[in-house]
């Protein structure tokens, strides 16, 4: 497991993996504002967020967050996650 993918708490995978979709989504942005605004830590847990959002078919929310974090991660030179990322994969 990378630094990275040791952000995402375990509950919001197990959540996601059940299929609890809503859950996963609270949990990662409780875990989102736990970290300073604007740090790679912020934006790699706003990116999946995003994708979450997505994923709930809330496209433009979901969107509008990867906006805000995938430019945050190139500039720190961290990954982009995907929904694997949460899936613990």
């Amino acid at each position: 497991m990378t630094a990275a993918a040791s952000l995402v708490p375990s509950a919001a995978s197990e959540a996601f993996a059940a299929g609890e979709d809503q859950q996963a989504l609270t949990l990662l942005r409780r875990a989102r504002d736990g970290q300073p605004a604007q740090s790679a830590q912020w934006a790699y847990l706003e990116r999946l967020t995003g994708l979450v959002l997505i994923h709930l078919q809330r496209e433009v929310e979901g969107t509008f967050a990867l906006d805000r974090a995938d430019p945050l991660l190139e500039a720190f030179g961290w990954p982009t996650p995907t929904l694997d990322a949460l899936a613990g994969d």
